[in-house]
Formats: structure tokens, C-alpha cells, sequence
């Protein structure tokens, strides 16, 4: 079982930034990020591998970066010129040997 704490979630203003962390209870293959806004379907918003090869949604690349450091098992989520589109519950995702696992997910607000 993984374990997933998510961190760095708010309040900020269009074309602000926000960083996601994400710290897991052990190693994972793939890490990433996801997003639900209300009424919709969870989305991927960014993922990256152990070897550091990343993959972004169109709406978001350009704008987000998605970074990990291994030695800590955390993931981050950078996210600049931020859009009121943008708000949603973001969730941390786990994937490996041992399965899919979820955060808890932080909310993510951009409003003037």
C-alpha cells in the first residue's frame, strides 16, 4: 500500500503561481497529477516517470511543470500564469507493481 500527502493547494489570482507537493510512503514507477473540477471528469494533468520522462495535457503544457525527487519520494506540480479554468481539487496518483493510489486531493482556486 502507498500512502500520499498533498500540500501547497489555495487561493491565488489569475496569471499567479501555486506549487504542489506530494510526498508518497515509498517509491513509486510513475507519479502524477490530476484535477477534478465540479461536474466533470477527473483528468490527468501531468505524470512523470522514475527516468524523469514527463507528459503534460494540452491545456496545461507550456505553463505547468511536473518534477520528483526520488531520494524523497516526492512529486511537485509547478504551476504558473494560472487560469480560473484552472480551479479544481488536484490529486496526487501513485502507480507501480503495487497498484493505483490516490491523495486525498488539495483544492486549487484561481480567482480575482
Amino acid at each position: 500500500q502507498v500512502q500520499l500527502v498533498e500540500s501547497g493547494g489555495g487561493l491565488v489570482q489569475p496569471g499567479g503561481s501555486l506549487r504542489l507537493s506530494c510526498v508518497a510512503s515509498r517509491s513509486s514507477a510513475i507519479m502524477g497529477w490530476y484535477r477534478q473540477a465540479g461536474g466533470k471528469q477527473r483528468e490527468l494533468v501531468a505524470s512523470i516517470t522514475s527516468d524523469g520522462y514527463t507528459n503534460y495535457a494540452d491545456s496545461v503544457r507550456g505553463r505547468f511543470t511536473i518534477s520528483r525527487d526520488n531520494a524523497k519520494n516526492t512529486v511537485y506540480l509547478q504551476m504558473n500564469s494560472l487560469k480560473p479554468e484552472d480551479t479544481a481539487v488536484y490529486y496526487c496518483n501513485s502507480r507501480s507493481w503495487l497498484g493505483d493510489y490516490w491523495g486525498q486531493g488539495t483544492q486549487v482556486s484561481v480567482s480575482s
